[in-house]
């Protein structure tokens, strides 16, 4: 299992944006993709994506460019990577794949399903109490943050 690059990509846009808020500018397509090192209208699919979640608006002309559609701390990572590629695992996932139904992932006795389903929770968990503003910390900084997250019955996430 791994992040897809357009989850990892369009956080980087977040961030970037972010920054740029702080200066009370925007950034324009050419110069996201040029800063994150890739083809234009590759920048422009995730920003798209950014923009119909509401994450990100668009304004045209001189001045022009994107921003942050609402402060960094009001925008949830969790929400974000819905946006860009969905969860790790869906319900329905069980019901797109063949197999014996006495041993099935579709039966109702899934252990299988059971390991996802509890590695959503916990990634749900995460995502849902990280913001952008989270983000923008410095990596010391931030590896203090997730330790004060509870993992599942109680435990740490991280040690």
């Amino acid at each position: 299992m791994k992040i897809g690059a357009n989850e990892e990509y369009g956080l980087r846009y977040l961030v970037r944006l972010a920054y740029a808020a702080y200066d009370g500018q925007g950034l324009t397509i050419p110069e996201i993709s040029q800063a994150e090192g890739v083809s234009p209208a590759y920048a422009a699919k995730i920003l798209r994506a950014l923009r119909k979640g509401g994450f990100v608006k668009a304004a045209r002309g001189k001045e022009g460019g994107y921003t942050l559609a609402r402060p960094a701390e009001e925008i949830v990572i969790g929400a974000v990577m819905d946006a860009l590629g969905g969860r790790l695992f869906e319900s329905d996932f069980c019901n797109s794949h063949s197999g014996q139904v006495s041993i099935c992932t579709r039966s109702v006795d899934c252990s299988v399903r059971s390991l996802w389903r509890a590695l959503q929770v916990a990634v749900d968990g995460v995502l849902s109490k990280a913001t952008l503003r989270d983000l923008l910390q410095n990596e010391e900084d931030m590896n203090s943050w997730v330790r004060t997250i509870p993992g599942p019955s109680g435990l740490r996430l991280m040690q």
